[in-house]
């Protein structure tokens, strides 16, 4: 009896990957995004974040009291023009761009949705931080800190008399100070925001019963980054050592030539841990609202422009 022989089945395709052409309106994409983040909630959450942050004693309503006598409503937006559009509409192009391309990379390279997020993210954070952040967060920070001179009689400088005053007397380090603690700062929170987000995009996936690389839903995609971007606050340490290297306080006590090291022992002598972690609870707020803006929306923006386009450039995992 002769056997039969049962047709070989076709070896499945391997999933596919998408990436996303190089092309200025990309870029535009991750501008739009980011002025639209800073110019709704960001900033009011910044400037809270960064009032507790350079006054540790302050708790979340001696800092709202503090900012709202410093301006009312308008206190909330200190810093914003020009130096958070500047920021935001630079580093939100670099942010968007360069995460993209090296988030496809590794995942290329065979990383997993994870991996290829914390690469991503952490390339992108690196890249604006270097590239744009130094000088916009230093003069945000400045503008936020520094001491109202109207108490004395002196009339205080404008935003870009102090900027020329910083740059004449300290130079391009000086506009660019707490830059490296920027990096850590920007490479731990995309790498974390982005890394979290695809997790937390692949946990709805199992319970929902969907299918690797199966698109999720506007509400699905916005839960996921609202979890990654909570949870990337556990680095809260780094931020208010970026403020206090950056800040235009006066202290006796504070170190002379700041580095993020002796930095965070004068925080940790002068606040204790709990110094480390003050504004945590509005960068929270704002890590969520940052990655719905940059992560959640920056995907359904992309898939829109390609369905638009229909410019996707595919290659397999």
């Amino acid at each position: 009896m002769s056997a039969a022989i049962a047709p070989s089945l076709p070896a499945s395709e391997p999933p596919k990957l998408e990436k996303k052409p190089i092309k200025f309106s990309n870029l535009l994409l991750g501008a739009g995004l980011n002025l639209f983040e800073v110019t709704s909630l960001g900033q009011p959450l910044e400037v809270i974040k960064t009032t507790m942050a350079a006054n540790r004693g302050d708790g979340f309503g001696a800092a709202l009291g503090r900012i709202w006598n410093r301006g009312g409503v308008f206190g909330f937006y200190q810093g914003l023009i020009p130096w958070a559009w500047i920021e935001a509409s630079t580093k939100g192009a670099v942010l968007l761009f360069v995460a993209s391309e090296a988030e496809y990379y590794a995942r290329a390279a065979g990383a997993g949705e994870f991996g290829g997020g914390i690469f991503g993210g952490v390339t992108g954070g690196v890249a604006q931080a270097y590239a744009t952040m130094g000088f916009c967060t230093c003069m945000k920070t400045v503008e936020i800190t520094k001491h109202k001179m109207a108490s004395t009689g002196q009339k205080a400088p404008g935003t870009w008399a102090t900027f020329m005053d910083i740059y004449r007397r300290e130079g391009i380090r000086g506009i660019n100070k707490g830059v490296n603690a920027v990096a850590i700062r920007q490479m731990t929170n995309w790498g974390s925001r982005f890394g979290l987000s695809r997790l937390a995009e692949q946990g709805i996936r199992d319970l929902t019963g969907k299918k690797e690389g199966e698109k999720l839903s506007a509400v699905e995609k916005i839960t996921a980054s609202a979890l990654g971007g909570g949870l990337s606050a556990w680095n809260q340490p780094i931020e208010v050592i970026r403020v206090e290297m950056q800040s235009k306080k006066e202290d006796p006590n504070r170190p002379k030539k700041m580095t993020v090291g002796n930095t965070f022992k004068y925080i940790y002598e002068t606040n204790g841990l709990k110094g480390l972690y003050r504004g945590v609870t509005p960068r929270i707020g704002l890590g969520v609202w940052q990655t719905v803006c940059m992560v959640a929306m920056g995907d359904m923006a992309k898939t829109y422009v390609e369905k638009l386009t229909g410019e996707a450039v595919t290659a397999k995992h």
